[in-house]
């Protein structure tokens, strides 16, 4: 330090020179000599400090000889998201070559959703952190992806690469993985070691591919006993493959070539609990006696679409749901169904079952059935001495020519009955036929062949369908006491003004759906139930509308007047005043435009049991004289298709587009079965309807 001074700094009295390129100042104080080499020294410390850091060179390997005092930021891939110092997102952004700049600190990378082709080997290695990498939906084939891809990526636990163009799977795959994703691609060939010795496995999803059992090493699964999920679905395999992992707990095998069912292939799958085998060519050959017996927690079991003619044989006690619709089942036998005591669906919709198919007791052994669909078969009666704890019975479309007073005595739980396109004739339906119900709900007689209303109804009825049928007159003793009704549909019928009697509606005070459709009527019928919320009166002979037309009905939401015969001044100016809560009314397909002035704003009132629309807001235009066909919130184009809410509960859920939501997780076909595999409560009360059970999430919710 000594001679930095003497190089820096010349004392001679009342001068200023340099020396050395330095410029001192010569001061005779020794006051001032001190500071000047105070500052002096504090200058040469801030040189030998070196520059400030550059911005983006923070990283803890860049030379440089100074510290700053700031965080480093984490490097991102341009156009990518880092949310987290551990999460690359490069969701959809069309890339075709592999981002660079990832972090090696990266846990979680989404590359879903672009076009890459390949994936560099020298990149991936970097990246031994990985534990989620996202391929869902690129162009990806077997030679982008080099056999030594992931052998670095030692913890990686989730791969989705489904959506590819993969021809053959990976070779090895890291040890660590528990959940693979190589669905929709053109896979025919898979190997040892692409998810044998997986210890940590447990969902495997291989559907939509080009699997034949030639492409399936029988030790395919060897050391991976966790996997409890496997899709093999919409391959080509012919026949079950052998050693399945003896874990699993859901198989997915539908939309094959699937003709057998080797002795043995199953013997070792004790947890099995959802098996899905329709749309197969399985036979009654296909199948033996052995081949369900040791699956002792199966509880789902879906064989439709398939060729068998009977029932299959030494089904376990715990199966809940049995899917046998789209068959060739002539007949039914009881052995082979005793063993299936908790059997709660029985599915044998669209068979060959005739008028002997359903011998008498033929299900008495299944105490618990809670719903039996026999949609589409060819039985003329309904089938004797069903199990009395039956909640719905579905037969439409069946040969059903006549209902005798016990036909439905042995079942007073049934809360659906569903005869509708049968050929019932109201000669032949007993008077006291639906009286032993005194549970039903829902009752459906809709396309047969009915001039009246059938005596004899259940006081508790919430929905009776009698469409299309050739109703010609409404007493209203036939509709005395179903004061718990509320939805009610007579359209297609020959229904004039005159075949209505007086008093008819009186007793329905419950009802808020009246569909009179597509009948003969020339005006709005008088004394409509006071809670009528929705009235269908589309498609008659309607030429006028009173002031008084709907006086009794003052909480009409929906009002239906398409196709009848009215005129631009047709409906009288003071016709709807008192509707305060009406917001919609139909009356395109008439021979005029016809405008109809609304009444003013009301506060919105939810029908019981559902939630109040924002701010209370009215579904039509504020312009109250406009063409009301542009302000319709919606337009009924025949018979009501109401459905109750267990029947829209039966509906499919659509299935979430893989590679949507979040950027770490695709949802296959399999997402909504593992959702649900916990849910095994049981609640008699809360599937009033007998709905077909898609998928064990639904039966298991709705039991």
């Amino acid at each position: 330090m000594e001679s930095a001074k003497s190089n820096l700094i010349v004392e001679k009295p009342g001068r200023y020179y340099r020396k050395q390129g330095d410029l001192v100042g010569i001061s005779s104080k020794t006051a001032e000599l001190g500071l000047a080499m105070r500052l002096s020294l504090l200058l040469l410390l801030l040189l030998l400090s070196g520059p400030p850091p550059t911005p983006g060179m923070e990283d803890a390997a860049f030379p440089h000889m100074g510290e700053s005092s700031q965080p480093p930021p984490r490097a991102c891939p341009p156009r990518c998201s880092c949310p987290r110092a551990d999460t690359v997102d490069c969701n959809g952004l069309d890339l075709q070559v592999f981002p660079d700049n990832i972090t090696r600190a990266a846990q979680h990378l989404s590359l879903q959703n672009n076009q890459l082709q390949e994936l560099p080997y020298n990149e991936l290695s970097c990246l031994s952190s990985l534990r989620t990498l996202n391929l869902h939906n690129n162009l990806i084939s077997s030679e982008g992806l080099p056999d030594e891809a992931f052998e670095s990526l030692t913890q990686l636990q989730h791969i989705y690469v489904a959506h590819n163009k993969l021809s053959v799977a990976p070779q090895f795959l890291p040890r660590s993985l528990r959940v693979a994703d190589l669905a929709a691609n053109q896979v025919t060939e898979i190997f040892p070691l692409t998810f044998g010795e997986k210890p940590e496995l447990r969902s495997v999803y291989l559907h939509n591919n080009q699997l034949s059992n030639a492409g399936l090493p029988p030790d395919a699964f060897h050391g991976s006993e966790a996997v409890v999920t496997l899709s093999l679905s919409s391959n080509r395999l012919s026949y079950l493959p052998p050693s399945l992992p003896p874990s699993l707990e859901r198989l997915h095998l539908q939309n094959n070539f699937i003709s057998k069912v080797p002795r043995g292939a199953l013997s070792r799958q004790i947890h099995l609990r959802e098996l899905y085998l329709q749309h197969n060519q399985l036979t009654d050959s296909g199948l033996d006696a052995t081949t369900f017996s040791k699956l002792h927690h199966l509880e789902y079991l879906d064989l439709s679409h398939n060729q068998l003619a009977s029932v299959p044989a030494a089904l376990p006690r715990s199966l809940a749901v049995l899917h046998l619709g789209r068959n060739c089942i002539r007949w039914v036998e009881a052995a082979r169904l005793r063993g299936a005591r908790g059997l709660r669906y029985l599915l044998l919709q669209h068979n060959q079952l005739g008028a002997m198919g359903l011998p008498p007791g033929a299900l008495r052994p299944l105490r618990g059935l809670h719903t039996l669909h026999l949609y589409g078969n060819r039985l003329e009666h309904v089938p004797l001495a069903l199990p009395r704890r039956l909640r719905a019975l579905v037969l439409p479309h069946n040969h059903v020519t006549a209902l005798g007073a016990r036909d439905l005595a042995g079942m007073p739980g049934l809360a659906e009955l569903n005869l509708a396109y049968n050929r019932l004739v109201s000669a032949h339906v007993h008077r006291r036929a639906f009286r032993p119900l005194r549970a039903l709900r829902s009752l459906d007689l809709a396309g047969n062949r009915l001039t009246r209303v059938p005596g004899g109804l259940p006081g508790g009825l919430h929905t009776l369908r009698l469409q299309r049928n050739q109703l010609r007159a409404l007493e209203p003793e036939l509709l005395a006491g179903l004061n718990e009704l509320r939805e009610l549909s007579l359209a297609h019928n020959h229904l004039r003004i005159g075949d209505i009697g007086p008093g008819t509606w009186h007793e329905l005070r419950a009802l808020q759906v009246l569909d009179l459709s597509h009948n003969e009527l020339s005006f709005v019928p008088p004394d409509l139930p006071e809670a009528l919320e929705e009235l269908h009166l589309q498609g008659n002979r309607i030429g006028h509308v009173g002031s008084e037309a709907f006086l009794s009905t003052p909480r009409l939401r929906a009002l239906f007047l398409r196709a009848n015969r009215l005129h631009m001044t047709s409906i009288a100016p003071e016709a709807f005043l008192g509707l305060l809560h009406l917001s919609v009314v139909d009356t395109a397909g008439n021979p005029e435009q016809v405008l109809v002035q609304l009444p003013p704003t009301a506060p919105h009132q939810p029908r019981a049991g559902g939630a109040p629309e924002p701010g209370g807001a009215r579904h039509y235009s504020p312009d109250l004289w406009a063409p009301l066909g542009h302000r319709l919130r919606r337009l009924s184009t025949g018979t009501s298709t109401r459905l109750s809410q267990a029947s829209r509960a039966a509906q499919p859920v659509p299935a979430k587009r893989l590679g949507q939501g979040h950027p770490f997780h695709t949802q296959g076909a399999l997402g909504e079965a593992e959702a649900c595999s916990s849910h095994t409560g049981h609640t008699d009360n809360a599937n009033p309807a007998g709905h077909i059970p898609y998928a064990p999430c639904r039966w298991r919710q709705q039991q």
